[in-house]
């Protein structure tokens, strides 16, 4: 404390410790390596860069010019493109500057719904640009929790979107982009894929790759890719084909449309992890994260635990505790045993967005530390020792009893021995595993 304020390296300090001493399960967040942190962290915040490489509004961008067009070669050299944005700040205005390129408002679009996993820019009707700008289609899943590519077909006929944007938020199976671009391709419409969360894997071989079937792909750089929290927007072959301009359309949308400056300390942490990717290493974390998940979920069910869709597919799992509607109690319980996830509508949501019935978790961040199957085993263990013990606080119909049940579970959870005993357990596995 000095003058009755907290410095804020301070709280920089607590967070880090917060991150080193327990385990981040949620599967959009990862630990970026050092050398992305300290792109990120240098002087090139300082500078203005509206524009691009060699067309500046500004003087004195010509090592910044350097560093974008490293970042540019970088990501068409990892995703095998003809073309690269890498200024998007993130994934969400990063699908709008799309939505602007190719869209007059009131098209339709069509993309997996929010409770199926979809991503609230796929078309999430009401509350986001997506659902209010543009009419939207949206598909879920069958009842085993799969896309049904039928079902999409038949909407695709019956509505004729100018475009699809197909990814996932929380859908725990693989993307089969060749089976959505004969859809698009069917009716006339340009095909996006989304990969923010599997980008990492697709490089890797892990996960089918979008760049042959879409005309587009969009993925944000921090997950599964292990970098700064940015995005980018990829313009494939098959989209040049259908549009020679598309690249001058998407950059166009980008800055001016959307953007000004872009972070350069950003894109050097984008070029830098990318870099990073192009290695032989990057493969087999990237095989490890699979790996990862499939233990956790399969020993998450061998203790009595829903998962949903029976399994996983990727680095993502979503744990079904809807027969007590716990995913908010579950989460907060997990927290306060230094385990961090995220609380997740499941397939058919029984109850709200706001209490959830699941609790969605994931594998990059653990993969990183150097984890595998014994810790992913042992942290199972952990999260159903947590759910037998929180099931009691079962969600009421009432809203206002909900309110105040997460607060009742919230104190509970902040004193209960045994979530004391865990958090401890916790801190012990994780100084075997620093972040760097």
């Amino acid at each position: 404390m000095k003058g009755g304020e907290v410095i804020i390296n301070d709280l920089i300090e607590k967070e880090k410790k917060r991150q080193n001493d327990t385990i981040q399960l949620i599967p959009s967040e990862n630990h970026t390596t050092p050398n992305v942190m300290k792109a990120v962290g240098s002087c090139l915040m300082n500078k203005y860069s509206e524009g691009y490489p060699g067309r500046r509004y500004y003087e004195g961008n010509e090592i910044i010019d350097e560093i974008e067009r490293l970042a540019i070669d970088n990501a068409k050299k990892l995703f095998g493109v003809p073309h690269a944005n890498v200024q998007p700040y993130s994934g969400s205005p990063a699908n709008a500057a799309i939505l602007m390129a190719l869209l007059e408002a009131g098209d339709t679009i069509m993309g997996l719904k929010l409770s199926g996993g979809g991503h609230l820019t796929h078309g999430h009707p009401q509350v986001t640009f997506s659902g209010k700008f543009f009419k939207s289609v949206q598909f879920g899943l069958d009842e085993n929790a799969r896309i049904d590519i039928k079902k999409v077909a038949e909407l695709a006929s019956q509505h004729r979107p100018k475009l699809m944007i197909i990814g996932n938020t929380a859908y725990p199976f693989e993307l089969y982009f060749d089976q959505f671009a004969k859809i698009a391709d069917e009716i006339g419409a340009w095909l996006v894929a989304d990969i923010s969360h599997v980008a990492g894997l697709v490089v890797a071989g892990e996960h089918p790759d979008p760049v042959p079937h879409a005309h587009i792909v969009m993925t944000t750089t921090h997950k599964t890719l292990r970098g700064p929290r940015g995005a980018m927007i990829l313009v494939t072959e098959k989209g040049l084909q259908r549009d020679p301009d598309l690249g001058g359309k998407i950059d166009r949308a980008v800055f001016p449309g959307l953007q000004g400056g872009p972070h350069n300390n950003t894109t050097a942490g984008i070029a830098t992890a990318l870099e990073e990717a192009l290695q032989p290493p990057f493969k087999q974390y990237a095989k490890q994260i699979r790996l990862n998940a499939k233990v956790l979920a399969d020993t998450l069910q061998e203790k009595g635990l829903q998962i949903v869709g029976g399994g996983t597919q990727t680095h993502l799992m979503i744990i079904d505790v809807r027969d007590w509607g716990g995913g908010t109690q579950l989460a907060a319980a997990m927290a306060a045993a230094g385990l961090y996830a995220n609380k997740n509508t499941v397939p058919d949501e029984p109850h709200s967005p706001f209490y959830p019935s699941g609790v969605r978790i994931g594998t990059p961040a653990v993969t990183t530390r150097g984890m595998q199957e014994k810790e992913m085993e042992q942290i199972a263990a952990w999260i159903a020792e947590i759910e037998s013990l929180t099931k009691k606080f079962s969600l009421p119909s009432d809203k206002l009893e909900r309110r105040q049940l997460v607060k009742e579970v919230k104190q509970w959870a902040a004193q209960q021995a045994r979530l004391k005993e865990i958090r401890e357990e916790v801190g012990e596995l994780c100084r075997q595993f620093p972040v760097a």
